[in-house]
């Protein structure tokens, strides 16, 4: 996207008033996105987000400039901007840069940008039909079918100048059952870190749309939950943003820099049950939340958080990473240029354990199976946390019975760390995209099924 030369100059320039660091993020990311709603396609996007940023470190000093401009001029002027910005000073860096190739371990055998529209609708339409036709009780349906192209290119003052291209493709199906004038959602959303050929393997667009639909009108069927205390079995897959939200942004150098995470200054710690092993791995190939380098240019790693129940990791970037006095682990993620860097998650997931699954169940005599999860929220000061249930069934004499809506599960990260005693051997993962400082990007959620011995269930 930029020359080296180029970018050493800009580099030169940033660090011109006494930067210790200087960053050049350059971006070039395509999207489309094709909609469907009431038998129809409602619209063809095309987006293209193109820019640059320029970052600079002293000590515990960060200043970023962004631009549009990419060209040697509009870069100089950014960098001018983040450098008077930092103060008074000189130079005392110099600069080259050497390319770094780090490989892709994630192929990609059909390009999304390659492929007529036509044919991605075809893919789309056997997704959102499959919904539509469920069930006479399924009023509505939207499907969508998402493909970007994300290239990006980073330079320092260390002397790296490495590119990446990233391909990513998810399919989402959202069905609306309705019973007694009530309605009820489903959904379904895989995506990957690959091309079109995530249909040929991967994901089946029809059963996408029969699941959404099907977990509308499972819950368009069902009676309200009963609120209380009580065991809790919560699926895999999609259930692993129990782990994720709840603990996950609490292991974040964003948080624990600071002081303001609940498990700072915990490292060695017994934190969760022994049976609880959590990681966070980047290396994954084409799962969706997966990295070849990080937005700060360092290769992505697996990395145990917690091994056994024992706090072995936090996930780190270059700056929090002074702060902290430790080394990046490949965590540094932002949405687009225009965002500063943080410490984020990639792929994060609670290990397989040697529970059996069916025992799982039959080990609860009142409580509920949480089968599938929403969206939450958490404090990562205070670790309190707050998710939806989106399907959930109460569980009865160590069987599944009825379903239930209106489930949430609410507590604490540290305590519900604490309360899984049991952990299966079905993985799996559910694909999102997280919100925090730096924007919305993607990552990848998981875990077997588990059960927490106690925990609060709101409902009614």
């Amino acid at each position: 996207m930029i020359s080296k030369e180029i970018c050493e100059r800009v580099l030169r320039k940033a660090v011109s008033t006494g930067a210790d660091y200087a960053e050049l993020f350059a971006e070039n990311t395509v999207q489309n996105a094709i909609n469907m709603i009431a038998n129809r396609v409602d619209a063809v996007r095309d987006t293209v987000i193109a820019g640059a940023s320029i970052r600079l470190y002293k000590g515990l000093r960060s200043v970023m400039a962004s631009t549009v401009d990419t060209t040697e001029a509009g870069l100089m002027r950014c960098a001018e901007k983040a450098a008077e910005a930092l103060g008074q000073g000189t130079a005392e860096i110099s600069i080259t840069l050497r390319e770094r190739l780090y490989g892709d371990i994630h192929p990609v055998k059909i390009v999304p940008a390659s492929v007529p529209n036509v044919e991605k609708l075809s893919v789309l339409k056997e997704g959102y039909f499959a919904a539509r036709e469920y069930d006479e009780a399924i009023k509505q349906v939207t499907g969508t079918l998402l493909d970007v192209d994300h290239n990006i290119l980073i330079a320092t003052s260390e002397g790296l100048y490495a590119q990446d291209r990233q391909i990513r493709t998810r399919l989402m199906i959202r069905a609306v059952a309705e019973k007694n004038g009530e309605t009820q959602t489903g959904a379904s959303n895989p995506g990957r870190r690959m091309g079109l050929e995530m249909f040929e393997h991967e994901v089946n667009a029809k059963e996408t749309g029969i699941h959404a639909a099907r977990q509308a009108l499972t819950m368009a069927n069902a009676g309200y939950c009963s609120a209380g205390v009580m065991p809790v079995a919560i699926g895999n897959g999609f259930g692993g943003v129990i782990f994720h939200e709840a603990c996950g942004h609490s292991l974040e150098a964003s948080s624990v820099a600071y002081g303001t995470s609940e498990f700072a200054g915990k490292l060695g710690q017994q934190i969760a049950n022994p049976k609880v092993t959590a990681i966070d791995d980047g290396t994954i190939p084409n799962a969706w939340g997966s990295i070849n380098i990080d937005d700060e240019g360092t290769p992505a790693r697996k990395n145990v958080l917690i091994e056994n129940g024992i706090l072995k990791s936090y996930m780190i970037d270059k700056f929090n990473g002074r702060r902290m006095g430790m080394e990046s682990t490949g965590n540094a993620r932002r949405e687009s240029y225009s965002y500063t860097t943080t410490s984020r998650m990639t792929n994060t997931y609670i290990a397989e354990g040697t529970d059996d699954n069916d025992e799982i169940i039959a080990s609860i005599e009142y409580g509920l199976f949480a089968k599938e999860m929403g969206g939450g929220s958490v404090n990562p000061v205070t670790g309190e946390f707050n998710f939806a249930v989106n399907e959930g069934y109460m569980v009865r004499n160590g069987k599944i019975c009825e379903p239930v809506r209106g489930a949430s599960l609410v507590g604490r990260g540290s305590d519900v760390i604490k309360n899984i005693d049991m952990v299966g051997t079905n993985l799996d993962m559910g694909q999102g995209m997280c919100g925090s400082s730096s924007g919305s990007v993607p990552t990848n959620v998981g875990q077997p099924l588990i059960r927490v011995s106690s925990i609060t269930v709101g409902g009614r």
